[in-house]
């Protein structure tokens, strides 16, 4: 009986944190400085997901775009190489997270997700 407890108990662990980790997402928060030195790395893509007209207004030097907000959005990062390493920005941080959390569930392993968004980079 006691086993059969530990069992259970192990099991409701491991479904809850596959479960958060299901919301959440395989990225990383980082803030400006590590996303700076993470742009160094020849395998490295930044990938700016806000729309023309945020962008219009400035953005990191050498970002692709690929608009969160639009129909082909989806379309667009599974055609991406998911070897190289995406280092993600929007705003505010949200909108890039949840590109994150998109490009994570196609496939893509190496994630990072810029914590407080273009207002973080520029203000640093």
């Amino acid at each position: 009986m006691k086993i059969a407890l530990i069992i259970v108990s192990v099991l409701g662990v491991l479904f809850f944190v596959n479960k958060v980790r299901g919301q959440n997402g395989n990225y990383q928060n980082i803030d400006a400085s590590k996303f700076a030195e993470l742009m160094k790395d020849t395998n490295t893509v930044v990938l700016d997901v806000r729309t023309p007209k945020e962008i219009k207004g400035g953005k990191i030097k050498g970002a692709q775009e690929i608009n969160i907000m639009s129909p082909t959005f989806s379309k667009k990062i599974k055609a991406l190489d998911k070897s190289k390493t995406y280092l993600v920005y929007c705003r505010s941080g949200n909108r890039s997270g949840r590109a994150c959390s998109a490009m994570d569930k196609e496939g893509f392993e190496n994630l990072y997700n810029l914590s407080g968004g273009y207002g973080a980079w520029s203000s640093r």
